[in-house]
C-alpha cells in the first residue's frame, strides 16, 4: 500500500519516494532496482548528483514499466538560463533514458543571479507546455524567493523541495507553499543531515531522539518510520535515502499505523529552527564549481 498526493496541476504523485543524494554512481542502479522491487514507485535524483544514468539503468533492470514510476530530477545552477535549461532537460532525459519527466525542478534559487533563475524557470514552463515534463517545481526556495519568482512566472511551482525534518520544520516555508498550493517535499526527511555529518555543535541524531524512539516503541516502529509517518500525515512528500536494502524496505513500511494528534504535536515541538544545510541566501552555489556533463 502507498499513499499519493495530487499536485496543483492535477498530476498524481506517490507521497513517498526514494532519494539518491550521495548514492555512489556505481551503486545507484542496484539501489533503484531494489527499491522498485520493494514497492517504491517514485525516485528523486538530480543532475548535480551525477547518478542519473544509474537511476535509468535501475529502472530498466527492475522490469517495472516506465509508466508506473514517477521520476523527478533537478536542473543544476550551471545550466540556468532559458536555452541552457532547455538543453539541461535533454541531458537529464538522455542519461535517464526517458522521453518525458514526471517532475523537473530547479535545484537552488540562486538569488545571487536571480535573472538566470527566472529564465531557467521560464524554460521549465516551456517544457511543461510542450509535454516534455508533467510538472515543474523548485528546491530550497524560501518565501521571498517564491514571491520573486511569481513576479514573472505564469505557472506556479507544483513542488518546493526543502530541508525539512523534526528539528528543522521550516513553518514559514510550509505556509508560503500552502498559500500558492505548492506541495512541500522534504529532503533529509528523517534528519539524515544530523547523522551523515557526524556530531557537531547543535547537531544530535534524530535516530537517537528520546521522543521519537518512545513514539516508535508505542507503535512497534523505528524513529525513522515515525518521522516519515509525521510527514505523510501532515500532507508532505518525503524522499528518504538509503543504500541498504533492509532500510529501504523499512522506510516504505509506514502505511499500517497512524500517529495521534498528541504524538504529532510532540514531534512538532522538536523544531529548533537550526538549519544544517547551506543557506541559499548566504551561499552562491556557482562557487561550488559543478559542471554537468553531456548525456
Amino acid at each position: 500500500m502507498t499513499e499519493t498526493l495530487t499536485l496543483n496541476n492535477g498530476v498524481v504523485m506517490p507521497a513517498l519516494g526514494l532519494g539518491v543524494f550521495q548514492t555512489p554512481a556505481d551503486e545507484t542502479a542496484r539501489v533503484v532496482e531494489a527499491a522498485l522491487h520493494a514497492g517504491y514507485r517514485h525516485v528523486d535524483t538530480a543532475a548535480g548528483y551525477f547518478n542519473e544514468v544509474g537511476v535509468g539503468d535501475g529502472l530498466r533492470r527492475s522490469g517495472v514499466a516506465r509508466s508506473e514510476v514517477f521520476l523527478e530530477t533537478k536542473i543544476w545552477v550551471s545550466d540556468y538560463g532559458y536555452d541552457e535549461t532547455l538543453h539541461a532537460f535533454e541531458k537529464s532525459a538522455g542519461k535517464l533514458g526517458v522521453d518525458t519527466l514526471d517532475l523537473l525542478i530547479l535545484h537552488q534559487p540562486m538569488p545571487q543571479h536571480f535573472e538566470r533563475t527566472r529564465e531557467a524557470y521560464r524554460a521549465l514552463e516551456t517544457l511543461l507546455a510542450d509535454g516534455k515534463v508533467r510538472a515543474i517545481g523548485v528546491s530550497n526556495f524560501m518565501p521571498h524567493h517564491l514571491d520573486a519568482l511569481m513576479e514573472t512566472a505564469t505557472v506556479p511551482p507544483a513542488v518546493n523541495q526543502v530541508e525539512l525534518y523534526p528539528y528543522f520544520a521550516q513553518p514559514e516555508v510550509q505556509a508560503a507553499n500552502a498559500a500558492l498550493r505548492v506541495l512541500t517535499q522534504a529532503w533529509s526527511p528523517i534528519g539524515g543531515i544530523t547523522f551523515y555529518q557526524g556530531p557537531g555543535e547543535g547537531r544530535t541524531s534524530t535516530l537517537e531522539n528520546e521522543t521519537l524512539l518512545a513514539i516508535g516503541a508505542a507503535h512497534g516502529k523505528s524513529a525513522a518510520q515515525v518521522m516519515l509517518r509525521w510527514h505523510l500525515q501532515q500532507g508532505r512528500s518525503a524522499i528518504p535515502k538509503s543504500t541498504k536494502v533492509g532500510r529501504i524496505k523499512e522506510n516504505l513500511d509506514v502505511f499500517d499505523f497512524a500517529l495521534t494528534d498528541r504524538e504529532l504535536a510532540q514531534i512538532d515541538a522538536l523544531h529548533n529552527g537550526v538549519r544544517q544545510g547551506p543557506d541559499p541566501d548566504a551561499v552562491d552555489p556557482l562557487m561550488w564549481g559543478l559542471e554537468i556533463p553531456e548525456a
